[in-house]
């Protein structure tokens, strides 16, 4: 007898971190999701540069978490997986969802700056929630992500903002994997007006080039 697949819907907690605060004087808000086998709470620091009292930013931890050596004693989160994934992506937009409506429970100002950033998994999280959410930013930040596809793949190129940025390090030790110098090709046909920018370093997010680039915000 074959085995048959059911599945439900259920309630849980999930838990984000923030920097700064909404206010009167907020300018700026940034959204920014990690990468795979990353935490929010230390993610979140990466971008204490850019906390400058006019800046709020909100840091999502993906749902699923997991020990990532040994020992047990490191534990990371990843937004999806192969198994199930359209249930996956369904469920961390509903709650990316959530947290917005959250935070901006009285509605968005007008006046506000709104940024999505996503590094490595999670700049293809950060498209499908502009994607398939009721979101919309003015600024996307893609820091290292790689779609394997084509960027049409995650999101309607109609829903990629006119300010939208690809950062990688020159020495990034997974993009260096493929044929990087084609892929940029690629992305730069499939975003008109991309903005790339890199610097010398691996695959993580270097917070010192990141206020480089965003420190000094307009």
């Amino acid at each position: 007898m074959t085995a048959k697949t059911h599945t439900i819907s259920v309630s849980r907690t999930a838990r984000y971190f923030t920097l700064g605060e909404l206010n009167e004087t907020t300018e700026r808000v940034w959204f920014v999701l990690h990468g795979y086998g990353q935490l929010a709470e230390y993610f979140i620091r990466k971008f204490e540069k850019l906390n400058d009292g006019r800046t709020l930013v909100v840091a999502p931890e993906a749902l699923s978490r997991f020990y990532t050596d040994a020992e047990y004693k490191r534990v990371g989160a990843s937004w999806m997986t192969r198994q199930s994934s359209k249930t996956e992506i369904d469920d961390y937009v509903a709650y990316l969802e959530s947290i917005y409506k959250t935070i901006f429970e009285k509605g968005l100002p007008k006046a506000i700056q709104l940024t999505v950033f996503g590094f490595s998994q999670g700049a293809t999280t950060a498209c499908r929630w502009l994607n398939q959410g009721t979101i919309s930013c003015d600024r996307l930040v893609i820091w290292a992500g790689y779609f394997a596809n084509g960027i049409q793949d995650v999101i309607d190129p109609a829903r990629i903002p006119s300010q939208t940025y690809y950062i990688f390090g020159d020495q990034d030790q997974f993009l260096n994997q493929i044929d990087f110098p084609e892929y940029l090709v690629q992305l730069r046909k499939q975003i008109p007006g991309l903005n790339i920018l890199d610097y010398a370093g691996t695959h993580t997010v270097d917070p010192e080039i990141l206020g480089l680039y965003f420190g000094n915000q307009k």
